[in-house]
């Protein structure tokens, strides 16, 4: 597995590979690489001729207050991880590479409809700093594909929406969330979650799928049900962002067609999300 810092390196050593006609997959990651993250990997594999993962913790996706300078760095068993899996080459910039002009570039990504509403609302500017990021290393590899976990719905939607407008020859793949064996969402920051913290988490996906189950029942009143679900959580010890139910390719009100299920909710220093599809 070729290990590469620069842009400049991993542009030659995807020139060769691009002129042998290789199909090229880019699995973008922040590092801390667990089983989801793995995942990725596999999915894509048999999609591809060329893999490339991306390990770059992006400050510009971090707001104000946030866990950048905290958030889990480990880099030598990612690579370890990665090697495993037979990857072909793991780009791993500093934050200079992606910014050379510094964090406040005057250049940024700006998806209008999608990055101020959910998570865009709670975390000014972040999905504007994950729209222009992704678009950086869209840029820097041209991949011919690319995969995201479905897990961070929204910024999965964003992505696709920036593709589809910037004309980027790129196919965006969804991913199913991977879960502990207790259904809690496997992230990189579950682990700030205190022992007992722990064994509350997967009340959030239960709820949300029990939520899902009534509205496939028939259940349409779906500010009753965010509310109960709600309230079951608070008075569990979370602190709950949103909870809704949303047209699953705009986040808009439901239309009675494709919905979605989307949640944020802080339990101790960890802010979990999730999602669950609602076919009805």
């Amino acid at each position: 597995m070729k290990q590469v810092k620069s842009i400049s390196s991993l542009r030659e050593q995807l020139a060769t590979v691009r002129q042998s006609g290789k199909k090229i997959a880019l699995v973008p990651t922040m590092g801390n690489l667990h089983a989801g993250h793995l995942s990725l990997v596999n999915e894509v594999k048999p999609k591809a001729d060329f893999i490339v993962v991306s390990l770059f913790v992006n400050p510009t996706q971090f707001v104000e207050g946030e866990d950048f300078d905290s958030y889990p760095r480990t880099l030598a068993s990612d690579i370890q991880s990665l090697e495993n899996l037979d990857v072909d080459l793991v780009f791993i910039p500093n934050s200079s590479e992606i910014y050379p002009d510094g964090n406040e570039i005057d250049t940024q990504v700006s998806v209008p409809e999608l990055e101020s509403i959910y998570c865009g609302k709670f975390r000014p500017g972040h999905f504007q700093g994950v729209a222009t990021v992704v678009s950086k290393l869209f840029n820097i590899v041209q991949p011919d594909l690319a995969i995201f976990g479905i897990k961070d719905y929204q910024q999965l939607l964003v992505i696709r929406r920036l593709v589809k407008n910037l004309n980027f020859p790129i196919d965006i793949i969804g991913s199913a969330t991977v879960r502990e064996k207790d259904g809690l969402a496997m992230s990189s920051r579950n682990q700030y979650l205190s022992e007992t913290e722990r064994e509350k988490a997967p009340l959030l996906y239960k709820c949300i799928c029990e939520m899902a189950n009534a509205i496939n029942n028939g259940n349409d009143n779906y500010a009753k049900l965010e509310e109960n679900a709600v309230a079951t959580l608070v008075n569990a010890g979370f602190k709950p962002e949103y909870i809704s139910v949303c047209d699953s390719e705009t986040l808009k009100a439901p239309n009675n067609q494709k919905l979605v299920i989307i949640a944020a909710v802080w339990l101790g220093n960890a802010r979990l999300i999730d999602n669950v599809a609602v076919q009805h």
